[in-house]
């Protein structure tokens, strides 16, 4: 991405979160949880972006086991680290929810537990590669393959098992005037998504060429 358009995404992205509380806020009440409800509106697609930087990294990491590629690799490392900062806040607005909703801060049920697996699996492939030593980056690599590989099962899980959480089609069921709100959020998310990803990318792509020229001064 060049630097104008990333300024571009940049500003659009501002205006999107800034007119973001607004929406939520002129969006009607849920009938049962009142105004709880509304965390749903940054909770699913803090969730939705975790799932998706799960599977840039498993993808980043499939390019770097079979083609040996070195960016794709230094992708997969900044797609795992926003795995674990997304991770983050589903795993705390959703027990907040949960506590007005449910009654309780926390249950065992499929898809609470699946998440919090699927988020300590690519917290193992941050420390892997941070502390495994030399070749840590195939091994790395493994674990986020099979990361990637139980997204689909953390995203199916409430339609298979029985669980407190709702369902897959809860979106598809908004009212009218949930969806423009909830969808106005999505958006938002995925420009920030986009532009910490990128961010995060560039750094690491100037570490690896800082590497590069150290090695060539030993030389």
């Amino acid at each position: 991405m060049s630097n104008r358009n990333f300024y571009l995404v940049l500003a659009v992205a501002v205006v999107l979160f800034a007119l973001a509380p607004v929406l939520v806020a002129w969006a009607p009440y849920e009938a049962t949880m009142g105004l709880v409800q509304k965390i749903f509106y940054f909770h699913v697609p803090a969730a939705m972006m975790m799932f998706v930087s799960a599977f840039v990294c498993g993808i980043g990491s499939a390019l770097f086991l079979f083609k040996r590629s070195a960016r794709a690799d230094r992708l997969a490392l900044a797609a795992a680290e926003l795995v674990a900062v997304f991770g983050v806040v589903v795993l705390i607005s959703g027990p907040l929810w949960a506590r007005k909703a449910w009654g309780v801060w926390w249950v065992w049920d499929p898809r609470l537990t699946s998440t919090l697996v699927l988020w300590m699996i690519f917290l193992a492939y941050l420390l892997l590669r941070r502390y495994g030593g030399a070749g840590s980056e195939k091994l790395s690599a493994g674990v986020a393959l099979f990361g990637m590989a139980n997204v689909p099962f953390v995203y199916i899980s409430v339609d298979f098992w029985r669980s407190q959480h709702p369902t897959t089609n809860v979106v598809m069921t908004l009212v009218p005037g949930m969806r423009g709100p909830f969808w106005w959020c999505v958006a938002a998310f995925v420009l920030l998504y986009v532009l910490v990803l990128t961010l995060r990318t560039r750094l690491e792509d100037q570490r690896a060429a800082l590497e590069d020229l150290y090695l060539k001064l030993e030389d």
